[in-house]
C-alpha cells in the first residue's frame, strides 16, 4: 500500500510539531550566561528548563559597614580569602537572629573579592536539585563561584533537604573546587525542632547522653557544612553603633547623631526588635528626614 505524497508530508509535519513541543516540556541544562555582565547572578526556573540571569543592579556592601559582627566577619573573610586564593576552604551556614547582618555579609565578601575574580550565584532552595547542572556549567570557568542559598530552612517532608545533604557531602563524584556553598538560616540545623523529640535521647549507665535517629538527621544537614557562623541579638549599645555608623555613612552630622539616640530606641520599640536590619531602616529614614 503506497502513501500519496501529500498524505506523507502531512504525518510529517504533524511529527515534527510534535517533537517540537515535546522539547518545549523536557527539563535541559542550564545555559552559560554572559558572565562578564555582571558579578551576581540568580538561577531561575523557567518552565522546565532553568537559566542563569544576570543581577543587573548588585547591592553594593563594604566590610566596614558592617559592626558589631567583627568574629564573623574575620572568619568568613578569612575563608573566602582562602578559596579566592585557590587554597582549602568550606561550606559556610550563617545562623541566628534574623537582621543581625548575615546575608549582608555575603555581600559584603563579594564586593570585596569581585575584582579578583569571585563571582555568587543566588539559587532558591526548591531549586537546589539542579546543583549539580550548574556546577558542571561553570567547573571549567576560572572564576570562583560562591553559590548562595539565603533564608535557608526546610519544613518535615519537604523537597530539596535530601538533595542538598548529598549535594553537600554525600555523593560519588567530588564538587567542583571553584564552587562553595553559602548558606543563611534562623535555624540551627534548617529543619523544625519539636519538644517531643528530646524523649528520643538514650541515656547509658556511664551518663552519657545519646540522640535519637530523628535528632541525628536533623543535625546531619548542618553538619555538612565546614563552617558555621553563629549571629546573636542585638544588645542596646551594640544597636545603637550600629544607628550611629549608617547615619554617619549618610553624612549626618554628630550633632544630630546624638540626637538620634532616644528616638531610635524608640523605633526599635515599636519594631519589636534591636537588630541591624531595624537599625539600618530608622537610619535610612532619619537621615533622609535630616537632609530634607
Amino acid at each position: 500500500m503506497t502513501v500519496p505524497p501529500d498524505s506523507l508530508q502531512h504525518l510529517i509535519d504533524r511529527a515534527e510539531a510534535f517533537l517540537d513541543r515535546l522539547e518545549a516540556v523536557l527539563p535541559h541544562p542550564p545555559r552559560a550566561p554572559d558572565w562578564n555582565a555582571s558579578i551576581a547572578f540568580r538561577y531561575r526556573k523557567r518552565g522546565a528548563s532553568g537559566v542563569i540571569e544576570p543581577v543587573r543592579h548588585v547591592a553594593t556592601i563594604r566590610l566596614d559597614a558592617l559592626v558589631e559582627v567583627s568574629q564573623q566577619k574575620e572568619r568568613l573573610l578569612r575563608n573566602t580569602e582562602q578559596f579566592v586564593a585557590g587554597h582549602g576552604a568550606n561550606n559556610v551556614l550563617l545562623t541566628g537572629a534574623r537582621g543581625t547582618g548575615k546575608s549582608s555579609l555575603v555581600k559584603a565578601c563579594l564586593t570585596e573579592f569581585a575584582p579578583r575574580g569571585l563571582r555568587l550565584i543566588e539559587v532558591d532552595k526548591t531549586d537546589l536539585v539542579d546543583l549539580p547542572d550548574i556546577v558542571d556549567l561553570v567547573a571549567e570557568r576560572p572564576e570562583r563561584f560562591i553559590v548562595f542559598c539565603d533564608d535557608l530552612s526546610f519544613d518535615e517532608g519537604e523537597v530539596g533537604y535530601k538533595e542538598l545533604k548529598s549535594i553537600l557531602d554525600g555523593t560519588v563524584s567530588q564538587s567542583s573546587e571553584n564552587v562553595l556553598i553559602y548558606a543563611t538560616s534562623n535555624r540551627r540545623h534548617l529543619l523544625p525542632e519539636k519538644m517531643s523529640e528530646n524523649l528520643t535521647y538514650r541515656h547509658t549507665e556511664d551518663g552519657e547522653v545519646h540522640p535519637g535517629e530523628v535528632v541525628e538527621e536533623k543535625i546531619s544537614l548542618s553538619e555538612r557544612f565546614g563552617l558555621w557562623l553563629s549571629f546573636y541579638p542585638f544588645s542596646q549599645d551594640e544597636y545603637l553603633a550600629v544607628v550611629a555608623q549608617w547615619l554617619q555613612h549618610w553624612g549626618v552630622p554628630a550633632d544630630a547623631i546624638a540626637a538620634a539616640r532616644p528616638v531610635s530606641l524608640v523605633w526599635a520599640l515599636e519594631r519589636g526588635s534591636r537588630s541591624g536590619r531595624v537599625a539600618f531602616q530608622f537610619a535610612k529614614d532619619y537621615a533622609g528626614r535630616h537632609h530634607a
